[in-house]
């Protein structure tokens, strides 16, 4: 019975924890945090910020990027929103 669950696996099992995402932009000192470049990979499709568990920017850099974002939309270069069809 134990057998049959195990077929397939042949996955290499990683022990310990999780690598550290390391923030692009300490990593990067000359990196700024500005909207063409940097704000695009921040930012899904629907204009959502990515939280920092996923995109991996340090809590300083995630508070600049918000700010960023958000200067964006006001001056007109990103939306606040898309949610598709006009009604």
């Amino acid at each position: 019975m134990r057998g049959d669950r195990d077929k397939g696996h042949d996955k290499k099992k990683r022990r310990g924890p999780p690598r550290r995402k390391v923030c692009p932009f300490c990593a990067d000192k000359n990196a700024r945090i500005d909207y063409p470049a940097a704000i695009k990979r921040l930012v899904t499709e629907r204009g959502k910020i990515v939280p920092r568990r996923i995109s991996g920017v340090c809590a300083k850099h995630q508070r600049e990027v918000a700010l960023a974002v958000k200067r964006a939309r006001h001056i007109a270069l990103m939306p606040y929103a898309s949610t598709g069809a006009a009604a």
